[in-house]
Order: C-alpha cells, then structure tokens, then sequence
C-alpha cells in the first residue's frame, strides 16, 4: 500500500513537471554554514585587532598620564626650592591613585637633580631637572613680609601673590589680586578681598574668590571651595640674605669712595656707581642720576622733588642696587626715603630694575622707625627691601615688588608684580635663587 502511494506521488509530481529539490537544499545549507563560518573568523580577526588597538590605546593614555605626573612631581619641587620652602630627600604625591615619587639630590654646593618618577598603573615614565644656582634673585610674589605682617589701608591693593610670615590684615576690605597666605600657628587673614584662594589658620571678616585653607573661619564669604581643618603653611625665607649685601657692599667700595662733601648733595646730573658713599645722600630738583653700578650710602638716603633715578644702558638687562647700611647705627639711620614725583626706570631693557635696600633694623627690635618710606606720587621700576625694617607706601605710589619685615601700604598706593622678577639679575654680585639647566626624560 505505501509503494502504491509512493508512485502516485511521483506519478503527481511529474505531471505538474517538477522535479525533487533534495540537492539544492544542501546547498543552500552549505553555503549558509560557510557564509557563517567566514564571518565568524572575519569578527574574530576584526576584534582582535580591536582589543589591540585599544590595549595600544590605553597604555599610551596610562603612559601619558605617568609623564603628567612626573613633571607635576618636578614643578611642586622646583616650586618648593623658588620659594624657600623646606623640601624633603623624597616627595610622594598621588593623584586618583596614580602617585609620582620626586627625589632630590644635591650635586656640589650649587646644583640640585630632581628625578621624578611617574606611575600609573603600569606603566611608569621618570624625567629629570638640574638646577644650578643662577645670577638671579628671585622674588616670586607681589608682596612677601615677615614677621611683622602686612597692613592694608584706605584703597591700597596688591596685584600680585602676598605671603607673610605674620598677619595680613585690611581696614576697607582692601584687594589682593592673587593668593593670600599668612603662615604659622598665628597666621591670620583679617578684612581682605582676595581674588584667588587664601591660607591662614584664622581668616575672619574677608572675601575669598577661591578656595578657603584654614583651622578657624569667622565671617567670611567663600565663592570656592572650604578646606577645613588644613595645615598651616611654613614661614618663608626671605630671598636677600645679609651675607649677599655684604657682598655687594665689598664690591662697591672697592670700585672707589666718596668721603666728603658730607652730607652728599645731588642737584645736578651725574653718574654713579660702583661707589660707596660715607654719609648721608640728598638727591633733590630735577636732575637725572644714572647708576653704572651698585650704590653702598653709609647714613641715609633722601630722593625728592623730581629726580629721574635710572639704570645705564651699559647695564642692560640687569639691576642695579642702592644700600643704605650704617652698620654703626641701623636704629635710627641706614633709612630711605623716596618722594614726590621722583621716577625711577631701569637700564630700558627687559628685566631692568632699581632695587632700593635698607638695613634699619628698628621695626624688628620693636621700634618706630620707618626703613623705607615712599610717597606721593614717586613710581616707576623700583623693587624695595627691607628685610629687618619696615616699608611705608602712601598716596600714588606704584612699584614692582615689596619685600620686607613688616609692609604698611595706605591711601592709593600699589604694588602690581612683574613676572620677570622670577629672576632679576644684578649687575655684580652673588646670587640668591637657582635656574634650570637642563631637563630631560630618562625614562
């Protein structure tokens, strides 16, 4: 019976003149299976060049952030040694657990090799600084004071960074346009309106653009972030040592002295310099006083009227310095004293300036006497020192850099910082900051 149907089937299948698809079927379904098949190996190959090239990807990103950080590593430090900062053999920082190990060696008694070494995951990259001990200074903020502290009146300002050892306090919510950093257990920001972050252990009664670093916070609007509870800052050392001045010191009275008239009355046109002066120096009307070199005046120094007090061109782009030191009486003499409209320019190359330094001591033995005082309208490329004395600026006064025991700025007096005072150079003379040499990736 099956046989029977079989044949009917067949016979049925005939008359409609189609034949059995047995054979294209298999073929169909070998083709699929090989269609199949060489995809598969296609997308395998494509995905193992992919993960290779995304491994490749992810080292290079690993790679360049371990070269970020080692070159973080090296700027904190060099940061740290520009500044005076204490810095440790080894510095370990770390950042969304990547860290950076920065190592200091001292090469001789005027090099330094900073070898920074940056992991990240792992993949590690180490570069290297050396730094030598430079012909400059540096001073790397607008105003820096010691102990004594740093009072702003009336509508004072600082356009530049302040760092003081002591307080810094305002009396109108005066400006400093930049960081302000009061150091020490007794570190205290009073009254200020600062543009950048602060750093005190007590900042009361002040306005903080950026962030806020402290132990206590009286009264005080902070637009950025609030650090509670953070370390206070180290005091800084100042970049003019007293070994340096006596340096240059020697050196001006061994290129010639001046003894008499005294006191030295400077009416007229005249060049200066290397030269030491034995008295007081009067400079007034309307002459120009050139300096070729550095100035020593053992008494005091008195600039008023309208001088114009300039650098020669032979000095280029270095600076000239005016000491006053009596070193008989630093109590009451070795005082300067700038006014009117005097004026003051450098050499009229980049890097130029006239640095005014007192060696009056009376503000740091608790005295009343003023080392430096400048008023009116006196302005111009000066830089004013005064590391155991203090600084009076009033009226409309403008200068480059202030550094000194104690710093009183009042009436419209400002100070706005010149970045190239990072490394002011000096006509002769030792040297007080260190530049880099050299840089390379070793790693």
């Amino acid at each position: 019976m099956k046989h029977s149907i079989c044949n009917l089937q067949s016979a049925i299948c005939n008359q409609r003149g189609q034949t059995p698809r047995h054979n294209s079927g298999q073929a169909a379904i070998i083709a699929t299976l090989f269609f199949v098949a060489v995809t598969l190996v296609l997308s395998v190959g494509s995905a193992g060049v992919a993960l290779k090239e995304e491994s490749a990807s992810r080292s290079n990103v690993l790679g360049k952030k371990g070269y970020f950080l080692s070159e973080a590593g090296q700027e904190d430090v060099i940061y740290r040694i520009f500044t005076g900062k204490p810095v440790p053999t080894n510095v370990v920082l770390s950042l969304g657990g990547d860290t950076v190990t920065t190592t200091v060696a001292d090469i001789g008694v005027d090099r330094k090799d900073i070898t920074a070494f940056g992991k990240s995951g792992k993949n590690t990259r180490k570069t290297q600084v050396a730094l030598l001990v430079g012909e400059g200074t540096s001073f790397v903020y607008g105003v820096q004071v010691g102990d004594g502290g740093l009072l702003l009146e009336n509508s004072s300002e600082v356009i530049g960074n302040v760092f003081s050892n002591g307080p810094i306090e305002g009396r109108n919510s005066n400006i400093v346009r930049g960081e302000v950093i009061s150091a020490g257990p007794e570190g205290l920001i009073d009254d200020v309106h600062a543009t950048s972050s602060a750093y005190a252990h007590t900042i009361k009664d002040s306005l903080i653009e950026g962030d806020a670093h402290y132990q206590d916070i009286v009264n005080t609007t902070v637009l950025g972030q609030l650090f509670p509870g953070s370390a206070e800052e180290e005091p800084v050392a100042f970049p003019i040592t007293d070994e340096m001045v006596d340096i240059w010191k020697t050196e001006a009275e061994a290129a010639g002295v001046i003894s008499s008239p005294c006191p030295y009355v400077i009416k007229n046109d005249i060049t200066l310099g290397p030269v030491k002066i034995n008295c007081d120096v009067n400079i007034s009307q309307s002459p120009t006083v050139t300096l070729a070199g550095n100035v020593w005046i053992a008494g005091n120094l008195e600039i008023s009227n309208t001088p114009t007090i300039v650098a020669a061109p032979s000095v280029g782009n270095k600076s000239v310095i005016v000491i006053a030191d009596n070193p008989a009486n630093r109590l009451t003499s070795s005082r300067i004293e700038l006014e009117n409209s005097s004026e003051f320019y450098g050499s009229g190359e980049p890097g130029s300036y006239i640095l005014f330094l007192s060696q009056n001591n009376s503000a740091e033995l608790g005295g009343g006497e003023e080392a430096i005082e400048i008023g009116n309208s006196a302005e111009g490329d000066i830089i004013l020192y005064a590391g155991h004395g203090e600084i009076v600026l009033q009226n409309t006064v403008f200068l480059r850099e202030v550094t000194g025991y104690k710093v009183h700025l009042k009436n419209s007096a400002k100070v706005e910082y010149n970045m190239g005072l990072q490394n002011v150079l000096f006509s002769t003379g030792p040297s007080g900051g260190y530049e880099i040499i050299d840089w390379k990736e070793i790693e």
